[in-house]
């Protein structure tokens, strides 16, 4: 059962539960029943409050569901709360983005960097919920005073695990560092992509490299960083294309931190290939949440390029495959429209590459503001570019 908790304007909130659904269904469960709930403020004890609990256990009953899945983090206290109140497990939206990571993780680096994190969370969550976390008696022959409790064998044997795993991601970190120095001394041009999950990176991945990297149509499908060499004709030469994990809404803090080796990629990529789910509904908010994480890793200032992919799933098309929009005020990128399962779109995007790793770069179309159709208040600078219409097709909804 899917509990969602809507806290008002400020807080990022699906009213739909789609994304969860998505989510559990990708760690294999399967959705019974959603809920909704509306709070000014989480209740400190149950999240949801008592009335709201009661009604979320009756229909967990009514539903015969294993499990409830909240959209929102929960604290150690309020799931040890909810589990006693309703019966059955309970976990929140970041304990099933690393179930799902546990299960997708295939390398080394990426196995380790998963631990690292489900250490983490776990840490926090042992506030005695197992009677086996109960105070143990010391002394012989008599009672004698309290022994060290198992609750505090339990963390520090966690404690250094997670030293243990920090150690040893930062000696993939090392080695991926020594494998990003040999590129840049062989003047290789490094392009990564970034984007929402399930935008469609490893397809187009794939479709540019005549690779064969694990591609689905499912969150999180990828966890492992891939690098080939793409040769682009109008280039003459090759450039090192990097596909990398997705991200995704309220991405926990401590995942970010963990996969800091594998992100590392695309901080140090000399250009960004931001792909796009062009047949979201939810396009925009998306966009925005790839654009905070980059920020967080020291990548929002690297170039891009906006790969606007599943054009095969739009019911409109655009008027021009490629074009350029405002990123920010003032920053303008280029815009591909591409459908990497069909092909399309895809050499207007090997030409923006090809002219993105050249001498000459990425620079926006000069033009006039009678072409560019500017507004009286911008036609002061003559070398603005045509502002983008960002409602060039309608997306299915």
């Amino acid at each position: 059962m899917l509990v969602g908790v809507d806290f008002g304007t400020g807080h990022s909130f699906d009213p739909t539960l789609d994304e969860l659904a998505l989510l559990a269904e990708s760690a294999g469960d399967e959705t019974v029943a959603r809920i909704v709930a509306r709070r000014s403020a989480p209740d400190a004890a149950l999240f949801v409050g008592s009335g709201k609990a009661d009604e979320i256990k009756a229909l967990v009953e009514a539903h015969r569901a294993d499990g409830v899945i909240f959209d929102q983090a929960l604290s150690p206290a309020q799931q040890r709360n909810l589990e006693r109140h309703l019966g059955v497990p309970v976990a929140d939206r970041t304990a099933l983005i690393l179930e799902i990571f546990a299960q997708r993780a295939k390398s080394h680096e990426g196995k380790l960097q998963v631990e690292l994190a489900r250490l983490q969370y776990v840490a926090t969550r042992l506030v005695r919920r197992w009677s086996h976390l109960e105070r143990q008696r010391g002394g012989v022959g008599h009672r004698g005073g309290p022994g060290e409790a198992q609750i505090e064998l339990d963390r520090r044997m966690i404690g250094e695990r997670i030293k243990s795993v920090k150690a040893r991601l930062e000696k993939v970190k090392r080695q991926r560092s020594t494998q990003r120095r040999a590129r840049q001394k062989s003047g290789s041009f490094r392009i990564s992509l970034v984007g929402y999950t399930n935008a469609g990176k490893s397809t187009l991945f794939n479709a540019l490299v005549k690779a064969r990297a694990y591609a689905a149509d499912q969150l999180f499908a990828t966890l492992d960083t891939t690098t080939r060499s793409l040769y682009l004709e109008a280039l003459g030469g090759t450039v090192a294309l990097s596909d990398t994990v997705g991200f995704i809404r309220d991405l926990p803090h401590k995942l970010v931190e963990a996969f800091q080796a594998t992100l590392q990629e695309a901080a140090d990529a000399d250009l960004l290939l931001h792909v796009v789910d062009a047949s979201s509904p939810l396009l925009q908010e998306q966009r925005d949440e790839v654009e905070r994480v980059l920020a967080e890793i020291g990548a929002e200032d690297i170039p891009q390029i906006l790969v606007y992919n599943k054009l095969d799933l739009v019911d409109a098309p655009p008027r021009a495959l490629a074009d350029w929009v405002e990123r920010q005020p003032g920053l303008w990128v280029p815009r591909v429209f591409v459908s990497a399962l069909e092909g399309r779109g895809l050499d207007e995007l090997r030409a923006l590459l090809a002219l993105a790793a050249s001498t000459e770069g990425l620079k926006p179309p000069a033009m006039t503001p009678a072409a560019a159709g500017l507004t009286s208040a911008s036609a002061q600078d003559p070398g603005l570019p045509s502002p983008p219409n960002e409602h060039a097709f309608t997306p299915l909804r």
